[in-house]
């Protein structure tokens, strides 16, 4: 237990980890522990661990405070398409959607629109998409993630996208929110939280309290890898959902593969 807290103490001293969850911080170092036990070993590979499940995905440190000024000077719906837009340049995730954004989420969600409430699972910046949702008046969006300097952000930015609701830092490998919602989003997170809880991606599918679930994946890695991903995720979903007996659809994006969940 000394060196648990020494590892998590550690990991969370770098500027870059300070504000992750420490349930989920705690998660990864005991594993890590477990593998080497070596103080300084295991606070190396779990912040290397933190990185690849978070961390790379930011190009700069986030600085909060200016982004929500940003929001709040934004006179009207256009203005904040525009700022929004901006932000999501600064994370590689949804950064890879900014071109595909119009299209996005009105091919998926015209079906079933207009949606009056979202739960975001693992939401880094996505909550910045809200302009661009089919999202009903007076929506609710409950948006969770691992840090919890974000969480306080979009519990900030929230009512400026035009939503109620509430960001939940929280580590969804452990405690998955279970709110009653009309969807629920897993965008490009499953492959990342298999990497700290394998089956994750299944539990999450049957666990969440939603009536449709919009599940995506990456066609292509951060290094701009691109074979096989398609069909290696695909495949993967396919074996999240088999013989669930739910209704499936499928979008194929120029950067993104995704799949409408709807529990029949």
């Amino acid at each position: 237990m000394a060196n648990l807290d020494a590892v998590i103490e550690a990991v969370q001293a770098s500027s870059k980890y300070h504000s992750v969850a420490p349930e989920f911080v705690g998660k990864v170092a005991a594993e890590e522990l477990s593998k080497r036990p070596k103080l300084k070993e295991a606070i190396k590979a779990t912040k290397n661990r933190l990185h690849q499940v978070a961390g790379a995905y930011l190009s700069a440190p986030p600085d909060y405070a200016a982004w929500l000024a940003r929001l709040e000077s934004a006179n009207d719906a256009d203005e904040r398409r525009v700022v929004c837009r901006a932000l999501m340049q600064m994370h590689a995730s949804s950064r890879e959607r900014l071109p595909i954004l119009d299209d996005f989420y009105h091919r998926i969600l015209a079906d079933i629109a207009p949606v009056h409430s979202v739960l975001d699972i693992a939401c880094g910046l996505n909550p910045l998409a809200i302009p661009f949702m089919l999202l009903a008046d007076g929506a609710t969006y409950i948006a969770c993630d691992i840090y919890t300097d974000l969480a306080d952000f979009f519990n900030q930015a929230l009512p400026l996208l035009g939503v109620a609701g509430s960001a939940l830092a929280v580590d969804v490998t452990q405690t998955i929110p279970q709110q009653q919602v009309d969807l629920a989003l897993i965008i490009k997170a499953i492959p990342c939280l298999e990497q700290v809880e394998k089956g994750i991606g299944s539990s999450l599918l049957k666990r969440v309290q939603a009536d449709h679930v919009l599940v995506s994946y990456p066609s292509r890695s951060l290094g701009g890898t691109t074979k096989g991903m398609r069909a290696t995720y695909e495949a993967q979903f396919n074996e999240l959902v088999a013989g669930q007996g739910w209704t499936i659809r499928r979008y194929d994006f120029s950067s993104e593969l995704a799949f409408l969940v709807t529990k029949d």
